[in-house]
């Protein structure tokens, strides 16, 4: 059965960065279903999507007028859990980095990143996995380094007590490593399902969130 093509919503208050970004995404057989100017316009476009019709991914900037890029994803993640959101913006600071991914953004770009590299994380990020480049997964990577050691990360051990198996070990070690659940069955010569149920089981017994917690933990302590 052919796939259908990733649907898209590019959020940015530069009309000639959303032009440009719509044209790239088309041309590596996205589909552009719409353009916002902020985080009100395009809460009130999510809103008047037929649910089957909601873009799979939003294409965000963190800071524009009315309403910004974090309150934006904060609202689409209790709204629209179904929406994946990704951070492209100009600004390399911790602050944007980080605020953006606790409120539920499961990537992390700056406009100035190769197309391979937005097309990509779109790909991946609509598949439901996250991903981090460049500066923005070192500087994530250093952060959980510099942290305290906290009590759930002794012996492999998370916040219910559970400790990683041995296959649980390999997969999460290749998760931050940066390999796709595809790329991680292939490697390990298992179904995609079966990988799936063990990074369910991995973030049960570590406490964790999502995959992007999941990859920085693994990152910043090789299982």
């Amino acid at each position: 059965m052919e796939q259908k093509p990733v649907r898209v919503l590019v959020v940015d208050d530069q009309s000639l960065m959303r032009r440009g970004l719509a044209r790239l995404l088309e041309t590596e057989g996205f589909t552009v279903v719409g353009e916002a100017a902020d985080g009100v316009h395009a809460l009130d476009f999510l809103a008047d999507c037929d649910p089957d019709g909601l873009p799979h991914v939003v294409l965000v900037d963190v800071r524009m007028p009315r309403m910004d890029g974090v309150a934006l994803i904060e609202r689409m993640s209790a709204d629209f859990p179904s929406v994946s959101a990704i951070v492209l913006t100009t600004f390399d600071e911790d602050e944007y980095l980080f605020a953006g991914l606790r409120a539920g953004a499961r990537s992390y770009l700056l406009k100035d990143a190769e197309p391979e590299e937005v097309a990509l994380a779109v790909r991946r990020v609509a598949a439901g996995e996250s991903v981090l480049f460049g500066s923005a997964a070192d500087r994530m990577i250093a952060a959980l380094r510099d942290r305290d050691t906290a009590p759930d990360r002794d012996a492999g051990m998370g916040a219910s007590g559970g400790e990683l198996s041995g296959r649980e070990g390999e997969v999460a070690s290749l998760i931050g490593r940066g390999a796709s659940n595809r790329e991680i069955a292939r490697e390990l010569g298992l179904s995609e399902g079966t990988v799936r149920n063990h990074v369910t089981n991995i973030l049960h017994k570590l406490g964790l969130r999502d995959r992007t917690r999941l990859a920085l933990w693994a990152s910043g302590r090789r299982v």
